[in-house]
């Protein structure tokens, strides 16, 4: 084994194109993880999709035979219910402000869960935030509700810009065509919280208390798990599974480049223990903060 290779500590799997799509597990999902586990990885799940809670999430791998807790499960809704402790706004000191949701129920709980006011629509007291993500249930009311919170002064943030989302054999509008959409109406750009942002990496990082050299993050799109990783300044494995496919890579920058390319999370143990090269960047992860965008 290499030596970088050997000191990864923690390993990241993206959810959707890398362990299932949409009710379907990919192979070597369950034996993968339990490789991991065997091995002594610490292993946290991370997705974009703000729609169910972690504990949803518990639930939904342990009908998949792996088994998780919601202490090793990050999406974007509890990315965001955390950006608004970060930014002080569940100082007790001080009234909760009103949430405006534009998403389903997984990213309304995790906000309540917090402590937040969680309103669908406009009401007697301003909107202090409007935040938004997947909403398969997304009408023009929404988006008019929203767009006259965000043009009366409210902040407009947004759980993940993923265009599409994987479902078996197919991809379905995602997070990111519902917050184009308010975009556009409200003419503002939205505080974008998840994937490509590296805050899901650094929270991971000081939760697990590794280096970023000591990371491997796996998944399936080049434009957010990979870019998120590289900003974090983790290692990165692209699996062609799901969205992104090999013949997009060279077009990439090398700093946008994964380091290891393979085709799904079958060949991951390979890849950890050396019996598989894989292909992408040669040169090992930057420090966050020392030459990669934020």
């Amino acid at each position: 084994m290499s030596t970088h290779k050997a000191r990864i500590r923690v390993v990241i799997l993206d959810l959707d194109g890398v362990i299932y799509r949409g009710r379907t597990p990919l192979p070597g999902a369950r034996e993968t993880t339990e490789w991991l586990h065997h091995r002594g990885y610490q292993t946290y799940y991370l997705t974009n999709n703000s729609t169910r809670t972690r504990d949803s999430y518990v639930s939904l791998l342990a009908d998949f035979r792996i088994q998780a807790d919601r202490d090793h499960i990050v999406t974007s809704a509890s990315l965001t219910a955390l950006y608004f402790r970060d930014i002080g706004a569940l100082d007790g000191r001080r009234p909760r402000p009103i949430v405006m949701v534009v998403g389903e129920g997984g990213l309304a709980d995790e906000l309540r869960d917090v402590g937040l006011r969680v309103v669908r629509r406009r009401g007697a007291q301003p909107v202090a935030y409007v935040v938004a993500g997947m909403d398969r249930k997304f009408t023009y009311a929404k988006l008019y509700e929203a767009q006259q919170a965000i043009r009366a002064g409210a902040q407009f943030v947004a759980t993940n810009r993923d265009a599409t989302y994987p479902v078996e054999d197919n991809v379905i509008p995602g997070g990111g065509s519902i917050v184009a959409a308010l975009a556009t109406a409200a003419e503002q750009e939205p505080i974008l919280i998840g994937k490509p942002s590296a805050r899901a990496g650094e929270l991971i990082l000081r939760q697990a208390g590794v280096a970023g050299d000591e990371a491997l993050m796996i998944g399936d799109r080049l434009e957010t798990d990979i870019e998120m990783g590289r900003r974090a300044g983790l290692w990165t494995c692209l699996v062609l599974s799901g969205i992104s496919q090999a013949d997009e890579v060279d077009s990439l920058p090398p700093e946008s480049r994964p380091h290891w390319i393979i085709p799904g999370i079958w060949e991951l143990p390979q890849l950890l223990s050396g019996s598989a090269a894989g292909g992408g960047a040669e040169e090992g992860p930057t420090p966050a903060g020392e030459g990669n965008p934020r």
